[in-house]
């Protein structure tokens, strides 16, 4: 199945093994998704990002948290989707949940959280927010 919005599909999986208590979950890999799920990992909402395969059928496997602890991750929202991009300059990037949760925004310096963003002075588009 071919997906309109792979970024969508990838926090939708993820949101999903949350709700129903998997450590891990694996989708099919793409660049930006492996860079979305990069900067959660610094922001420690997941434990591990890996790829397996190679070639044209490789998978990405994010492993949420370690067996018997609960997942950092409360709430996984999509901000920007194809019918309606949100877009933010640096000095209206939101705050979530008073600095307790990261927004994830694609700059023309490559996708990073919004308190980095705003560091730089760059905008972008905002991808997701995360608690």
């Amino acid at each position: 199945m071919l997906s309109t919005d792979p970024i969508a599909d990838m926090l939708t999986r993820v949101r999903n093994a949350v709700a129903v208590q998997k450590t891990e979950v694996s989708m099919p890999y793409s660049k930006v998704k492996q860079t979305v799920a990069e900067v959660l990992a610094r922001n420690h909402f997941v434990t591990k990002v890996e790829v397996a395969g190679e070639g044209n059928f490789k998978m990405l496997k994010i492993v949420i948290n370690e067996a018997e602890t609960n997942a950092p991750i409360t709430e996984i929202v999509r901000l920007s989707k194809p019918g309606r991009r949100l877009y933010s300059n640096a000095k209206e990037i939101p705050v979530v949940k008073n600095g307790r949760g990261i927004v994830v925004i694609s700059t023309s310096k490559g996708i990073m959280t919004g308190k980095e963003a705003k560091a730089a002075g760059l905008g972008g588009e905002l991808i997701c927010k995360v608690y």
